[in-house]
């Protein structure tokens, strides 16, 4: 009986519960101790909260695997980050999954705090199939825009997965390619596999800021990653535009006139 044991004994052993039907649970519920009571409440909710991400994810992966089901066996999903930013290149992702793959909690990478994203890219490393990145740079966006040079980042992830896909599932984007495909809006929070090339994405293009800043420190790219904040904004109003800055985009574009540049006043 649990009545013998000490409160942390009883929480030890609750961490090892994996199902409701536990006589160990029951044990618990004739424990009339407060802190047993709350180690109970504790668990249920941590069950239903394990419940509803393994349900999320079983809907995450319907595409996959009605796909699977027509013969499709190298399902990519690609996603990309940083058409917004003022600096820093955008960073396209694909990510072939292999079929038992078992990740609850993966989802957009929006959604996630920095520590859950780190944690699901080495997952994801470690255990895909193939994972393809293209970098398209922020002088090749001034040059083609940030429509084409998205796309043309995508192309180049899927070129780098070193296997041929046979089907694609892609965020809110089509691709020129004769690759059987599915643009979903808001793909990142529907399909595991383009919510898995996002983590990859945002967890790369972040890393390379994160270098930017760096050697720019007046801008705040380790925190806004190049996005126009107000400290970002007030870095450039005071010490000009850097190298990785996109200068088709305003307001770098309005003070790339007066001659603020390399991120020193010229």
């Amino acid at each position: 009986m649990t009545k013998n044991m000490k409160i942390k004994d009883i929480s030890d052993r609750l961490l090892t519960i994996k199902e409701p039907n536990d006589p160990f649970l029951d044990q618990c519920k004739m424990d009339d101790r407060k802190g047993v009571s709350d180690l109970l409440l504790k668990w249920k909710k941590s069950y239903q909260k394990e419940l509803q991400l393994q349900n999320v994810f079983k809907q995450m992966c319907t595409n996959e695997i009605e796909l699977r089901k027509q013969g499709y066996s190298v399902v990519a999903g690609i996603d990309e980050v940083g058409r917004g930013p003022l600096a820093g290149p955008v960073v396209a992702c694909a990510v072939v999954l292999p079929e038992d793959f078992y990740c609850p909690g993966l989802t957009d990478s929006k959604q996630l705090s920095e520590t859950k994203r780190n944690h699901f890219y080495e997952i994801i490393r470690d255990q895909a199939v193939a994972i393809g990145t293209g970098i398209i740079d922020n002088g090749e966006i001034d040059k083609i825009n940030i429509y084409e040079a998205t796309k043309k980042a995508m192309l180049t992830a899927v070129t780098n997965l070193g296997i041929v896909p046979d089907y694609l599932l892609i965020d809110a984007m089509k691709l020129d390619i004769p690759v059987p495909q599915l643009s979903m809006i808001k793909g990142d929070s529907k399909s595991i596999s383009i919510a898995a090339a996002s983590i990859m994405a945002k967890v790369t293009r972040d890393r390379m800021m994160k270098e930017y800043a760096v050697q720019y420190p007046h801008y705040a790219f380790e925190k806004n990653m190049g996005y126009g904040t107000k400290a970002h904004l007030e870095g450039l109003d005071e010490f000009g535009i850097t190298p990785w800055h996109r200068r088709s985009f305003s307001p770098v574009k309005e003070m790339s006139g007066r001659n603020k540049t390399n991120g020193f006043r010229m």
